[in-house]
């Protein structure tokens, strides 16, 4: 294969191989460095390599490749943590079932998927293999503070630690439903000209991101203030605040974004309002459009999530904006405001319940004694 920034084939470890295309790629060219690549593989490794794809679900790779899983999220974004688990266990067993097999990371877009699946394995495979593979680690880690993360989204670098912490233990699962109740914005973006910003979210149940977007005034658009991915599994105080540069899209010199600004949740572990934070509704003033009608604001931006919840928001001038949020059980409800001195809504919440329980060892195949739970030891 020539060398080219077209494609972008590294071996981190003698086993585990990492095949990237920039977003960008036309199709054409895309299709011609896939067969050269398709080529080197079964030419090097035969048929033992199996091609793990982070992106879209593609049938050309599945045609031309022996052994395909597909596993794709959006790009910019991190996995489940459910499909994390799912991609180190899939990697695991190939390499185990044969001394000779080989992993591909495919990818076309940015770095960071890839990144998320390497520092992922590299923290299951510190439980699941024996330690002689201390130098692949240290591979798979300088791959990933490198070249990968440098790429990535502060999500992707939060489920990263997600895992490794429920994997080691280090963080407890919580399994209790989480009510979020306030998300509170501290400094308000400049998306107007005048200054200012229309806000409303969305969250989406399929990867839990929330996205907080602005409307744009006598225009039919919408803008992205930030976006954030947690998971209630690692939570344990119900007060969460991410600074700028936590939240994705807005961490890499956003000038709209406040340097100072930063995002506040507040949860209970019940729907009932909290008492003691009557000062966080917004005035009597405030005017709230109920309408999640409006096309802007019903515009699914992941077409293949299924289950999704429209939260909407209200805002107010000064140092601070509270979004309040709601889903109703006849359907969706929520609100989004105006610019000015706008009004509050009553008192809403949103549940967000976490399925995961137990031990994240067990969830994963592994047990304390590092045997895989299908009898294969490391």
């Amino acid at each position: 294969m020539e060398e080219n920034n077209e494609v972008d084939l590294v071996y981190i470890t003698e086993r585990i191989i990492a095949l990237s295309f920039p977003g960008g790629t036309e199709e054409q060219k895309y299709s011609v460095h896939l067969r050269e690549v398709t080529s080197m593989l079964r030419s090097k490794h035969q048929q033992h390599y199996l091609l793990l794809n982070l992106s879209e679900r593609r049938h050309d790779i599945t045609k031309q490749n022996p052994r395909v899983l597909d596993f794709g999220w959006p790009d910019h974004h991190a996995p489940a943590l459910d499909k994390i688990c799912s991609i180190c266990k899939a990697m695991d067993t190939w390499l185990n079932a044969d001394l000779h097999n080989v992993v591909v990371l495919h990818n076309k877009g940015n770095w960071g998927r890839t990144g998320v699946v390497v520092g992922a394995y590299m923290h299951y495979s510190n439980l699941s293999t024996s330690a002689d593979q201390a130098l692949d680690r240290f591979a798979m880690k300088r791959f990933y503070e490198d070249k990968a993360m440098p790429m990535g989204q502060p999500s992707q670098r939060r489920y990263v630690h997600y895992f490794a912490g429920l994997l080691s233990g280090h963080i407890k699962i919580n399994n209790k439903p989480l009510f979020l109740h306030h998300v509170i914005m501290h400094g308000i973006p400049n998306f107007e000209s005048k200054g200012g910003c229309r806000p409303f979210l969305k969250i989406y149940q399929a990867m839990q991101p929330l996205k907080c977007y602005h409307k744009r005034y006598q225009n039919p658009s919408r803008d992205v203030i930030f976006r954030v991915q947690f998971h209630t599994c690692a939570l344990h105080n119900l007060a969460l605040v991410f600074t700028k540069n936590d939240l994705d899209e807005t961490f890499k010199a956003d000038e709209r974004f406040p340097e100072y600004g930063k995002v506040e949740f507040i949860f209970s572990f019940g729907p009932e309002k909290i008492k003691g934070l009557d000062h966080l509704q917004n005035g009597p003033s405030v005017s709230v459009d109920y309408n999640t009608q409006d096309p802007l604001i019903r515009w699914d931006s992941y077409e293949n999530f299924n289950r999704r919840l429209a939260l909407l928001a209200a805002p107010g001038r000064g140092g601070k904006l509270t979004l309040l949020s709601s889903v109703s059980s006849s359907g969706r409800k929520g609100c989004w405001v105006r610019p000015g001195d706008v009004g509050t809504p009553n008192h809403t919440h949103t549940c967000m319940h976490n399925r995961y329980s137990g031990n994240m060892k067990d969830w994963c195949g592994l047990d304390t004694g590092r045997t895989l739970k299908n009898g294969t030891k490391p």
